[in-house]
């Protein structure tokens, strides 16, 4: 794909070309171990992504043969440098899954090597995780006497459930592709070679075949309303959107397109095209200055 550095970036790669973006960790040398720097580009870039126009749908993948060690322990320890600078300080893995989970654009992982600790947990609310053959996974707090980040331990129990959850949390054992795949913790296995490619494929697929408005929106739905307690207000809801459907463009030409057996050319766009009485809307803040 041919692609245009769009932002200078210390600790990651942001390229956007043919409709995608593409989120890269690039610290190889240090097998992509997670800083604080890189936490804080990685959000400024999803933000980025999410807000652009020219932007569909995001790959996430890595520079080098590992996606993740995971945190950056070569000083000898955790970096809390950042802790105290201010009274709403976040872990730096929530930082990134918490702002996947915000954005109304897919988001499909490409994993390949190691993914572990929190070079996993920042993965697990994205839309999909594709690995590779020779990906090898943990959640490795338990062995380092730490804890769980990125809102891992609520992510990857409806994932995989809460047995295999446990089981993955509390050994804090390192497994295999094909388990993650049994599990449910990826969505497809491929080799190390073509993983990259088959995420973009899948983009491109989405971008040609599905409405923005509506991927959002399902996205959206599927995060926010599928572990309420009763399908009440999922119903409740469903009937606002579907009342909207007869003046709603993208309905409109997503019918027509499929009676006359043609692809869809959806008019509409995100954010704009969104229902603004929606609960979840909300306006996220585009951070001008990507160092922190």
């Amino acid at each position: 794909m041919t692609a245009e550095i769009s932002t200078p970036y210390t600790a990651i790669s942001y390229t956007v070309a043919e409709r995608i973006a593409t989120v890269s960790l690039n610290r190889p040398e240090a097998r992509n171990g997670y800083t604080l720097a890189m936490a804080h580009e990685l959000e400024h870039a999803f933000l980025a992504a999410d807000a652009d126009p020219a932007v569909q749908v995001v790959v996430f993948t890595c520079v080098g043969n590992d996606f993740s060690v995971g945190a950056d322990l070569s000083g000898g320890g955790f970096d809390m440098s950042m802790t105290n600078a201010a009274s709403d300080w976040q872990e730096p893995a929530g930082r990134c899954s918490k702002t996947i989970f915000g954005m109304n654009k897919p988001v499909i992982a490409a994993l390949r090597g190691v993914s572990v600790g929190g070079g996993m947990t920042i993965t697990l609310s994205c839309d999909f995780r594709l690995a590779s053959t020779d990906s090898r996974f943990s959640f490795p707090f338990s062995r380092r006497g730490i804890f769980p980040e990125g809102a891992s331990v609520w992510y990857l129990p409806r994932l995989v459930g809460v047995s295999r959850a446990t089981d993955w949390m509390l050994t804090g054992r390192l497994f295999g592709a094909d388990e993650a795949l049994d599990a449910g913790l990826v969505t497809s296995v491929h080799e190390p070679e073509n993983v990259l490619e088959a995420a973009y494929e899948l983009a491109r697929d989405m971008i040609a075949n599905t409405s923005e408005v509506s991927t959002a929106v399902i996205k959206q739905m599927l995060n926010r309303l599928s572990g309420l307690d009763s399908p009440v207000p999922v119903h409740a809801l469903d009937s606002q959107l579907i009342a909207g459907l007869p003046g709603h463009a993208d309905t409109v030409e997503g019918v027509k397109s499929f009676l006359e057996k043609r692809p869809p050319n959806f008019p509409l766009t995100v954010p704009d095209g969104i229902p603004q009485w929606l609960p979840w809307i909300e306006r996220p803040r585009i951070e001008t200055d990507p160092t922190p």
